[in-house]
């Protein structure tokens, strides 16, 4: 009898001991779980790179960008988040803990795409004057909902493993085929170059190789100082955006730099389609210190333009999201002013 009553106190010894670290892992667990803020001001939130998709399926606005996380509104005005959709493959060349940058959501045939920049930074794919480049490269997810969880699809990669790509847009061309137009990395080349790549019919892989769009050096407008300090186009091409004016003008909103100042242009297809050539406006189209912009059309039918700022907080520099009106009516794309839901 002893024996079984020490049996049946060990026993219940060990069910406690096992209760208790559940308890203690699971409120390991809570606190590791993000925050998910409420009535949040669009100006409160830091975030770089925000692009924003208006789901009429559910009337409510999703915006990601750099991070791999999302916030929603049903104003524009206040927003709750930020929730995490983005699920990688650790399997993958991304390796388990990838960072994201330039996220966008695109709704397509009855589907919904995370066009993302994911960089594993434990894989060095080039060196070049002395600067080791990670591995990184624009690649799609997809999921049934414009909330997610946005998933892999099949193809491992879509664009090649020995060059850094980022900032992945998504098109429908002319020839009614769908393609990424991404940024190949100055890092690497020198001169930053804007390239397109046609996409399978459910954006699953990449078909063929990349076709260069046009280069920095292009830009009449961006600026940056070579070493002797003489004047020259500035390297960098970033953040590109596409969509068509009022009279059926292609365009692509990109961004680079004037100096040390964040700034964003426009060029225009002469042929109507991906293929160009693409001119270059002379100026600028947004105000100093506004870049990587997408437009999205609102439930009640105004055209935005959601772009980042950066701004000094304390000694850190962050982030501020940020939206304009636009005119799409015309010829060209008109920036107006600063909307404010």
């Amino acid at each position: 009898m002893k024996t079984q009553q020490n049996y049946f106190k060990q026993k219940s010894l060990l069910v406690i001991s096992l209760c208790i670290c559940f308890l203690y892992f699971a409120a390991a667990h809570a606190q590791k779980k993000r925050l998910i803020r409420e009535n949040v001001p669009l100006d409160s939130i830091r975030l770089s790179d925000p692009a924003i998709l208006a789901d009429k399926k559910t009337n409510m606005y999703y915006m990601t960008g750099t991070g791999g996380l999302l916030w929603k509104s049903k104003d524009l005005k206040s927003w709750s988040g930020p929730y995490e959709v983005a699920k990688t493959d650790p399997n993958s060349w991304m390796g388990p803990n990838p960072m994201i940058w330039a996220a966008e959501f695109h709704q397509y045939k009855n589907k919904y795409y995370y066009f993302a920049t994911f960089t594993n930074r434990d894989k060095i794919i080039d060196t070049v004057a002395g600067n080791n480049i990670e591995r990184r490269a624009s690649h799609i997810l997809v999921s049934d909902n414009a909330q997610g969880p946005y998933v892999p699809m099949k193809d491992e990669i879509y664009l090649p493993a020995n060059k850094p790509t980022l900032d992945g847009t998504f098109w429908i061309d002319k020839d009614g085929k769908p393609y990424m137009i991404y940024c190949y990395e100055w890092l690497q080349n020198g001169n930053g170059t804007m390239e397109k790549i046609e996409l399978k019919p459910d954006l699953s892989g990449s078909i063929g190789e990349g076709k260069l769009l046009f280069k920095a050096s292009d830009s009449p407008w961006s600026r940056e100082k070579d070493a002797n300090g003489k004047d020259k186009t500035n390297k960098v091409t970033d953040g590109p955006y596409l969509f068509k004016t009022g009279s059926g003008r292609l365009g692509m909103i990109w961004t680079s730099w004037i100096y040390d100042v964040y700034t964003q242009g426009v060029a225009y297809s002469k042929s109507g389609t991906l293929d160009g050539p693409w001119i270059q406006e002379k100026d600028p189209i947004t105000p100093p210190n506004f870049g990587h912009g997408m437009l999205f059309q609102t439930f009640e039918g105004k055209w935005l333009m959601s772009v980042h700022s950066h701004r000094k907080v304390g000694d850190k520099t962050v982030r501020i999201p940020k939206l304009f009106e636009v005119d799409l009516s015309g010829d060209k794309l008109v920036v107006g002013k600063p909307y404010l839901p």
